[in-house]
């Protein structure tokens, strides 16, 4: 008897949780479009997650044998090939709409108070999402995978002393290896769990302290009305729309976003001319390239990453919405067309003068953040004190 209501009150709890979140949570009136993507965000998750563990079922987590096994789901295996291409094309448009639901933080203020630590647990599976991704590129074992995967394990020989350790532990051995391979499997298995809870709990916590808002006031001050039936059918909208693009990407332009070179074996006595990541890496990528000295690279390019931590802290103006701030709006605006060139940067050849500009905007990715954002903030502190 007491187990039977147990599970009862446990199944009564789970619905009026549901209940809360998915129906009567009170949601402002005003939010627009732009608030669709962490739906969007939460779609691709689950079909990454999904696809993922199908693809599992055929792969060999072998250096031997794991480019053969992806050539079998792609020829052998019943559907294996939309399983596959919903998997790889599910990557970008997952990253797409998480990048887009990052500007949109980043130009209506969500990372300030009471939602900064939303703001920090969406950055935190950003990077886990970055991680993942990585790891997933390397398990096909084509040629762009292995290099992809030296390239960028060598990083940790920056490290003072115990680097070359390091690197080697990483590795399980002295080179890049059937070890390597596991490894890289393994956490490619088990972090899209992770971000799963992790966005179980962004989401808790957003619910607790309530959403944002396009005017970027309190949402006290805001009429609110119940998540179901508006918001639901306006994310299903929005879901459609987006399914358009990923739709013409799986079925008609399935390796548009892929590299050539992955349809080789991975062959570590050849070296790709032109080693390039996927494109949600290549910002990153041309921060990296166009900094010659290795160590203060990596610095650069972990701190421009990592810089979104800092901005709850760094911008202390009164009104985070930059719709009523022109030159805030100008310069968010520049900031985010600099951050798209340096993309098209890391896609590019490293000559001149590819490497002195990819320089420029690197610098100017870090000013915008710790300079720029601070001293307009500060300024507009001062105007509204003063006005007041």
């Amino acid at each position: 008897m007491y187990p039977f209501v147990s599970n009862l009150l446990l199944v009564n709890f789970a619905y009026s949780k549901l209940y809360s979140y998915l129906v009567k949570y009170p949601t402002p009136s005003n939010i627009s479009i732009f608030w669709n993507f962490g739906f969007l965000s939460a779609f691709f998750l689950g079909v990454q997650i999904v696809t993922g563990f199908v693809l599992t079922m055929f792969y060999t987590p072998h250096v031997d044998y794991a480019f053969d096994s992806i050539q079998h789901v792609m020829r052998d295996v019943n559907y294996g090939w939309l399983i596959r291409y919903l998997h790889s094309n599910g990557a970008s448009l997952f990253f797409a709409v998480v990048y887009i639901h990052i500007l949109r933080g980043l130009y209506y203020g969500s990372y300030s108070h009471p939602r900064t630590v939303v703001w920090f647990t969406g950055v935190i599976i950003y990077i886990l999402m970055m991680g993942t991704a990585f790891l997933g590129y390397v398990l096909p074992w084509g040629q762009m995978s292995y290099w992809a995967a030296t390239v960028i394990t060598n990083f940790v020989t920056v490290v003072p002393v115990v680097g070359k350790d390091l690197l080697y532990w990483i590795w399980g051995g002295y080179s890049i290896n059937n070890a390597t391979l596991n490894r890289f499997y393994s956490l490619h298995f088990i972090l899209p769990f992770v971000i799963a809870v992790l966005s179980l709990y962004h989401l808790y916590i957003l619910h607790q302290t309530g959403s944002s808002n396009p005017l970027g006031i309190k949402a006290k001050r805001l009429e609110k009305i119940p998540f179901y039936p508006y918001f639901v059918i306006k994310d299903l909208l929005g879901l459609l729309v987006v399914l358009i693009p990923y739709s013409l990407l799986v079925f008609f332009y399935p390796e548009m976003l892929g590299h050539s070179d992955n349809y080789i074996k991975a062959n570590p006595l050849v070296t790709p001319p032109h080693i390039v990541p996927e494109w949600y890496f290549l910002p990153l990528y041309g921060i990296l390239r166009s900094i010659l000295d290795k160590t203060y690279g990596l610095v650069v390019m972990f701190v421009s990453m990592l810089c979104l931590f800092t901005l709850p802290y760094l911008d202390k103006s009164y009104i985070k919405n930059k719709t009523y701030k022109p030159l805030q709006r100008k310069l968010f605006w520049f900031f985010v067309l600099n951050f798209l060139y340096l993309g098209y940067l890391g896609s590019q050849t490293p000559t001149y003068p590819i490497i002195e500009i990819g320089l420029v905007c690197a610098h100017f990715h870090l000013l915008y953040f710790f300079l720029l954002i601070p001293v307009l903030s500060l300024v507009d502190r001062i105007f509204v004190d003063k006005r007041s």
